[in-house]
């Protein structure tokens, strides 16, 4: 997700804008370091500063560092860059946001404007009554839409502002929320007799500081935040929130799990736990302030990981914390392992988990081999077959390749029959001011030895477009994610499916995974400013969810909500599905 600070209609709050803001702020000059002088008061963070050299990135220069390539016709990305909400321009880019729209291989079957703020999407799929329902949601929002047919799909609940060419309806001020949780999974509990859904609420990644450095203000306000670190169950009696019952809340501050809001310690439950209804759940969480270890400007912990037993979903049990080398002030081990990390320093770089770790079925039905992403830190392989007792069993490095985040997402939609998974970061500066973020195939046959097997090729325009690069069409071009484990079915033997910014929805043949090539795509058009503010522009397409069971891709853009199909996927089935979801064991 990214955000830049806006002011909404004049009003007092500060809404939430693009970038995740950083320390490129007022205080920042044009080129993109911070100034003013360092006022540290927070004692983890002056410990981690201490512990680590001031190497920051100087910013490249546009069209002599990096830009186009005129013989080839080709983008060459800079090495390094901070991260920055005013990306430079460089030579070659359209100076206009294109209006046209390109396909392959997918068909346009259904598009509704405004349901989605421009930012960000999390999405799930629920059946109620024969019905399917759509969840869409972020911080700030929550739209339910009927989607049991897709070309004509409505909303049914509405929450939060609605986007327009002045902005937001409703005014948000993100260090005044105190009850709006972040990604959320929805499963089928069979001692309940209910779908039941667990609430990740963390600390705000967006619009509350923007360099951790200089505002010891800020950094205060986070370590006391005014909501919930943790996560929260509740009963679904149907599929709008007056038929929900809350059953349960608690913090990821497992060692002091009666502490009040504005006590409690570490990041809270972060992005949609790993749950299929049943015992064990893993989330992604700091639990402690001593996960201090990141060189982000505007965040303050390195997530590692946790599992809760939730045998009884009214009363979740913690189990065991994860942690990896280079995430903990305190431990002279981790420190060393940090400083030897060549991002240490930079001011830059997430460090930690986004999500959860990832398995293809629940360790109580047998799953054992684990995934996780950790940003900076790599990508690791865990095994879990013992949750009060898990195991790191491997671990892979590349190259750093920042701003921009790094080992995000990982898909294991594919491993099962392969024994490859894929991972992947993405893009928060704009104008490609950032090196490239390749989607990682992973050879993890042998778990303990995880090796890069290939990476997904580079999307290109299609002929006939006014640029040879998806760089010159101006805003964020990378992949974000692949949908995750709530999508029916999980995925689709040899597809996999990305949003992918400025390039829309990309879609990959991975029948070979060591081998991927581009199979289809969707890349919608811009949007214009009778439709939304031309700040919001550069985003694109930011989430994608696919409903395997029917054959249904839902493209999450800047403008709306795009219902597509491809033949690829087969023919969709445009009805209630034959299968209830989430599947009922």
């Amino acid at each position: 997700m990214k955000r830049v600070n806006r002011i909404i209609g004049g009003g007092a709050a500060v809404v939430a804008g693009l970038l995740y803001a950083t320390a490129l702020i007022a205080a920042s000059g044009e080129s993109g370091h911070p100034t003013g002088p360092v006022n540290i008061v927070d004692p983890y963070l002056k410990a981690w500063h201490q512990a680590t050299p001031e190497n920051p990135p100087a910013p490249p220069k546009p069209d002599v560092d990096y830009g186009m390539d005129p013989a080839i016709g080709a983008f060459r990305h800079p090495v390094a860059t901070p991260l920055t909400t005013n990306a430079p321009n460089f030579s070659g880019q359209l100076d206009h946001w294109d209006q046209n729209s390109y396909a392959k291989n997918v068909e346009v079957i259904g598009f509704y404007p405004g349901v989605t703020s421009p930012w960000h999407a999390w999405a799930s799929v629920v059946d109620f009554g024969g019905k399917r329902y759509l969840y869409t949601h972020d911080r700030d929002y929550l739209r339910i839409m009927d989607v049991t047919d897709p070309r004509q799909a409505r909303v049914v609940w509405s929450q939060g502002g609605v986007w327009n060419s002045k902005g937001a309806s409703e005014d948000w001020d993100a260090s005044a929320v105190t009850d709006y949780f972040g990604g959320v999974t929805i499963a089928w509990n069979k001692k309940l007799r209910r779908n039941v859904l667990v609430a990740s609420y963390e600390i705000g990644r967006f619009g509350l500081m923007d360099d951790k450095l200089r505002q010891p203000d800020k950094v205060a306000a986070q370590r006391n935040y005014n909501s919930l670190k943790g996560f929260k169950v509740f009963v679904m009696n149907g599929p709008t929130p007056d038929k929900w019952d809350l059953i349960a809340t608690r913090t990821t501050d497992y060692q002091h799990p009666d502490a009040p809001i504005g006590q409690q310690q570490g990041s809270g439950a972060l992005d949609a736990a790993t749950w299929w209804g049943g015992r064990y759940m893993l989330l992604s969480a700091a639990p402690d302030d001593s996960y201090a270890l990141t060189e982000y400007p505007d965040y303050l912990y390195s997530p590692g990981y946790q599992v809760w037993d939730m045998d009884d979903p009214a009363n979740p049990k913690f189990v065991s914390q994860i942690s990896v080398p280079g995430q903990r002030l305190g431990d002279k081990d981790s420190e060393a392992a940090y400083r030897a990390n060549p991002r240490a320093g930079n001011r830059t770089s997430w460090m930690g988990s986004r999500n959860p770790i990832v398995l293809t079925k629940p360790i109580e039905a047998g799953g054992r081999i684990g995934f996780g992403g950790m940003g900076g830190l790599g990508f690791y392989t865990f095994d879990l077959a013992d949750p009060a007792n898990p195991k790191t069993l491997g671990h892979l490095s590349v190259p750093p390749s920042y701003a921009g985040t790094e080992f995000d997402n990982v898909d294991v939609s594919q491993y099962d029959r392969t024994g490859f998974v894929f991972s992947n970061g993405y893009p928060m500066n704009e104008n490609c001011y950032e090196p490239y973020k390749d989607i990682f195939s992973i050879d993890v046959r042998d778990p303990a030895n995880p090796k890069v097997a290939a990476k997904f090729p580079r999307p290109v325009p299609p002929p006939g477009a006014a640029f040879t690069d998806f760089c010159q069409r101006r805003g964020s071009f990378g992949p974000k994610r692949s949908g995750g484990l709530g999508q029916p079915e999980g995925g689709r033997q040899g597809l996999a499916i990305y949003a992918f910014y400025n390039a829309g929805i990309q879609i990959f043949d991975v029948k070979d995974p060591a081998k991927p090539s581009i199979a289809g795509y969707f890349v919608p058009r811009f949007p214009t400013n009778e439709e939304l503010p031309e700040y919001t522009f550069g985003n694109s397409t930011f989430a994608v969810f696919t409903e395997y069971d029917r054959n249904i891709i839902w493209a999450f853009s800047v403008n709306g909500v795009y219902a597509l199909s491809s033949p690829l996927l087969g023919k969709p089935r445009l009805g209630a599905p034959k299968k209830i979801w989430p599947e009922r064991h």
